[in-house]
């Protein structure tokens, strides 16, 4: 019998809540056994609270994880013996995926259980009824294959997530190699063993347990060579959805870099081009456009236009609902989602399990940092007061303008002035980041650098990412569209000055912009300032959930330790009633994306 073991720093509760003490030797190396099956919730300063979902336990079950060995891994560190239901419990869970299948047999679609009495339950459920054509024996029905994607959301809706192992459409070959030793620019390249592993556990062999699914690494990591990689391995010709016309050029300057195909075998399809080719990237807002509210989506027709053989979406964790829907139709496509956290914050983590796949590989992020893939960093809150003028005005003001009024304290322009003068070395790469464009624009005329928002033109865009790179600028503002895809590998400095409400996938894409490697001792430096007392305080504790998972402690600094004798009276900037509210815009998809759920929770408790 399980004995009582003070030095371990587990206590798991028969709530299937997972308790784990910080402090304690044993945390790094419980939190990485934990983080395969579990899904933390709260990460305050000593004890961080864990929940053993079912997605978390089913992705885990995907990946081939068996109850036997998560429970193996909470008994390793728990102190008290664990609860006595909770090994039936987990293993009931897990069991659950996968007891019905999809298959096809004699080319077509079934959906079979050899668990009958559960069969007949769901023959009758609500939803899944009509899904079922008709019933062929005791143990299969007849399905679709129209309805694959919408029956496999029902089922996991009904807590059975099915295992498809229907196979796939092998779509229209395309002659593609990696490039091995040296890039098409003379670099130096080889694909990491960590991006083989992943393509290798998505591709399964060819096995019909392979071809769907998401792979999860950190910003940084090379996850646009994981999606080459992939698409060399199958050979068929390939359709990749990305965030942003930043995002696609940048896929296709790298698989030009990166393999043996020409131009003319790799198009763009965005708000600009409308060419199609053998490998065509496309933007998310081109796919969703529509004339109207309640018209139909014109370019949706783009995943008919030729056989592919793999769709990747990039930063799967953004997908937009249309695209679930279109998505739900073409179950017949292997594909491949990429994204560095499986967090949404609309809450739709069950369609991505269900319609692009459930997690296939999962390395954590200080495991790759360890290894010098990802740069080393140091995460560090900086927490100022608002002004005593600027108190009064926040105590008093509407609940829906407070975010606003901390988010703007007008002490973190001084704040940002001091840190910019500690990271002026000549290899220092300053960006600073935002979610209010006049606060952005005060900054960017009081310091003199460029700023970057969802209404830069490509152009202009592409001429000063392109003069940061080539350290012709160090230093630069951008707005949300600074979130995601944009390649900018020698940042080292990120001052993050407001953000979208509690958004956890937000926390984890800005720091990735300075986790490139840098062949520099020096850690890289996230800056995160946030008003004491306020709910922007409140929410930055949310924003840093998934971070800690990953094993990232902030550092809490006081502002009073950077501003010494500074006069505070003299910075009180009233904010009510002028015009800023976070950005919004209709030509770049950065900025219209799925809305954060945190955002929507905000906006109803106002």
């Amino acid at each position: 019998m399980q004995q009582y073991n003070p030095a371990n720093p587990l206590i798991v509760q028969g709530d299937r809540t997972v308790l784990l003490e910080v402090d304690n030797p044993l945390y790094p190396e419980a939190r990485d056994a934990l983080a395969p099956f579990a899904e933390l919730e709260r990460s305050p300063e000593h004890i961080h609270t864990y929940r053993l979902t079912p997605l978390s336990l089913w992705n885990a079950a995907a990946a081939g994880m068996t109850a036997d060995e998560m429970v193996e891994v909470l008994a390793r560190f728990t102190k008290f013996p664990l609860p006595p239901s909770l090994g039936a419990d987990l293993a009931e869970l897990v069991d659950r995926y996968g007891r019905v299948r999809l298959e096809r047999v004699e080319g077509e679609l079934r959906l079979i259980s050899s668990d009958r009495p559960l069969l007949e339950e769901l023959a009758r459920r609500k939803g899944l009824r009509d899904l079922l054509f008709h019933r062929l024996d005791e143990t299969t029905f007849a399905v679709d294959d129209a309805h694959r994607g919408v029956l496999k959301q029902q089922l996991i809706a009904a807590g059975y997530p099915a295992e498809d192992l229907a196979g796939y459409s092998p779509g229209t070959p395309l002659e593609v190699e990696m490039r091995e030793g040296t890039a098409a620019s003379g670099r130096p390249f080889q694909v990491r063993d960590y991006q083989r592993q992943s393509v290798d556990a998505f591709y399964a062999g060819g096995d019909a347990r392979g071809g769907s699914g998401v792979i999860v690494l950190p910003c940084g990591a090379g996850k646009t060579v994981v999606g080459i990689a992939a698409m060399a391995r199958l050979k068929t010709q390939t359709l990749v959805l990305t965030t942003s016309t930043t995002a696609v050029e940048q896929w296709r300057r790298e698989i030009l870099d990166k393999t043996d195909l020409t131009e003319d075998q790799v198009a763009t399809y965005t708000g600009d081009s409308k060419a199609i080719a053998p490998v065509t990237l496309a933007t998310y807002q081109i796919v969703t456009y529509r004339p109207s509210k309640t018209g139909p989506f014109p370019h949706f027709k783009l995943f008919a236009e030729r056989d592919w053989g793999l769709i990747v979406y990039d930063e799967v964790h953004l997908l937009p609902a249309p695209v679930f829907r279109v998505t739900a139709d073409i179950q017949a496509r292997r594909r491949l989602g990429l994204t560095a956290t499986l967090v949404r914050e609309d809450g739709r983590e069950e369609d991505v399990f269900s319609l692009i796949g459930p997690k296939k590989f999962d390395v954590p992020w200080r495991i790759l940092e360890q290894k010098g893939w990802i740069a080393e960093a140091r995460c560090i809150e900086v927490r100022a007061g608002l002004p005593d003028p600027n108190r009064m005005e926040y105590a008093i003001a509407e609940w829906r303008d407070k975010f606003r009024l901390a988010s703007e304290n007008p002490l973190k322009d001084e704040l940002v002035a001091e840190l910019l003068t500690r990271h002026d070395g000549p290899e220092d790469r300053v960006l600073i980041i935002g979610q209010y464009i006049k606060q952005l624009r005060q900054l960017s005329e009081r310091f003199d650098i460029p700023v970057i928002t969802g209404q830069t033109s490509n152009g202009v865009r592409e001429d000063l990412y392109g003069k940061f790179r080539r350290g012709e600028l160090r230093r630069l503002i951008l707005s949300k569209v600074g979130n995601f895809a944009i390649d900018l590998p020698d940042a080292n400095v990120m001052i993050q000055i407001s953000g979208t409400f509690g958004s956890r996938q937000e926390e984890a894409q800005r720091l990735g912009r300075i986790l490139r490697p840098k062949g520099s001792e020096e850690p890289a430096h996230f800056y995160s300032i946030v008003s004491r007392d306020t709910r922007e305080m409140e929410f930055a504790h949310h924003r840093q959930l998934f971070l800690t998972e990953q094993g990232y402690a902030y550092e809490i600094v006081d502002a009073s330790e950077l501003l010494d004798g500074l006069d505070l009276s003299a910075y009180s900037t009233s904010v009510m009633g002028q015009d800023d509210e976070p950005e919004r815009t209709q030509d770049e998809v950065e900025e219209s994306l799925p809305t954060d759920r945190s955002h929507h929770a905000g906006a109803r408790n106002e």
